[in-house]
């Protein structure tokens, strides 16, 4: 009776070698941000690139909710990562990563706006109306994106980057609210009444509309050079220390 035991101990730990053995032969692109995180703070450069490009896209539209200049926006995300990676035990280990992420850079884009006046005009104000497009006919998708930004970008900043997380980024009340600081409430309010500025067409093509405050391959390749460029030396080695 204790052989069948034993056989189904041996091969039940032989799978558990295997499944071990897989995910450290797999990619890091379809690793947890949370192991991804452990192998960045072992100095893992691959692990480090796999979080910039998963998350790069909601950092730039968060930017872009605050700033409507494309340039200081992929700056702003730039200075996230590089605040963020450059000392990654700033995370709580209970928290979000992409939450904490979003945070890091709705924070720096209002410092540098702050920071850019008069200089820099505000985003509401960068965007002047477009033509309307010729009756009966179908604006093409590059003309309707544009449309849909212009729109979005006419809503007040408090609900323009709710908007932006909950309707284009489509991820929680929950995960919003932690993104930006608020309360839960607060965000429901605010995504209330930007739905009920923008009509109700143009927030349903705003979801459906692939594109719209995104970010292009060209700028995500020179986000992951330029930090990967910019973290100093060595700094992954640091991060390995328990978190204070």
């Amino acid at each position: 009776m204790l052989e069948p035991v034993t056989q189904i101990r041996s091969l039940d730990s032989s799978g558990t070698h295997a499944r071990r053995a897989g995910a450290q032969a797999a990619g890091p692109d379809h690793l947890p941000d949370l192991l991804l995180i452990e192998r960045a703070r072992g100095g893992d450069e691959r692990a480090v690139e796999a979080l910039i490009r998963r998350h790069s896209r909601r950092l730039f539209r968060v930017a872009r909710s605050v700033f409507a200049d494309e340039d200081a926006a992929e700056t702003v995300v730039q200075e996230a990562y590089l605040a963020a990676l450059g000392d990654l035990n700033r995370h709580a280990p209970n928290g979000k990563f992409a939450a904490w992420l979003t945070r890091l850079a709705f924070s720096q884009a209002r410092s540098l706006r702050a920071s850019a006046r008069p200089g820099q005009a505000a985003v509401s104000r960068a965007l002047p109306p477009g033509p309307p497009s010729p009756a009966g006919t179908e604006p093409s998708e590059a003309h309707e994106r544009q449309e849909l930004e212009r729109a979005i970008t006419g809503l007040p900043e408090v609900f323009r980057t709710v908007f932006v997380l909950r309707a284009l980024e489509g991820i929680s009340g929950i995960e919003t609210a932690a993104s930006l600081g608020v309360h839960e409430t607060t965000v429901r309010t605010r995504m209330y009444r930007a739905q009920r500025r923008l009509s109700p067409e143009l927030a349903r093509r705003a979801r459906a509309v692939p594109g719209v405050l995104d970010l292009s391959a060209e700028r995500l390749e020179r986000i992951v050079k330029r930090v990967l460029t910019q973290l100093p030396h060595g700094s992954m080695l640091t991060m390995s220390a328990s978190p204070p």
